[in-house]
């Protein structure tokens, strides 16, 4: 099932892809597009499209971390309380999503360790 039947955020930052990346953006805080790709079933070039227009937008940031390019809401931008507060209250309102993202491993499993 695809994040945007989940909640009714069909385009509120410009498509709902880009409104949902920003959601996992925030909520993941620091993350990358096949993590974002991963949570809302999109493929990594339409979550990499999206992240790209955010970032022209000034309000995501992403830096080079090997070879990831790690996202997060952009420290410097003028409204971020704001957007901050936005995206938690649009979150909070998903119990779906934020299942999904409770689920998600975000480190790496210890060699060896049995699954």
């Amino acid at each position: 099932m695809c994040v945007d039947s989940l909640f009714g955020n069909v385009g509120l930052f410009g498509t709902a892809t880009r409104t949902n990346t920003l959601l996992a953006i925030h909520m993941l805080g620091e993350t990358h597009a096949a993590e974002i790709a991963r949570v809302l079933q999109r493929s990594p070039s339409r979550i990499k499209d999206a992240i790209d227009s955010l970032e022209q937008a000034g309000v995501v940031v992403g830096t080079e971390v090997g070879n990831a390019r790690r996202v997060v809401l952009n420290p410097r931008f003028v409204a971020k309380a704001e957007l901050e507060s936005l995206l938690s209250r649009i979150g909070s309102n998903d119990a779906a999503f934020q299942e999904r993202l409770a689920t998600l491993r975000r480190r790496p499993r210890r060699s060896g360790k049995a699954l």
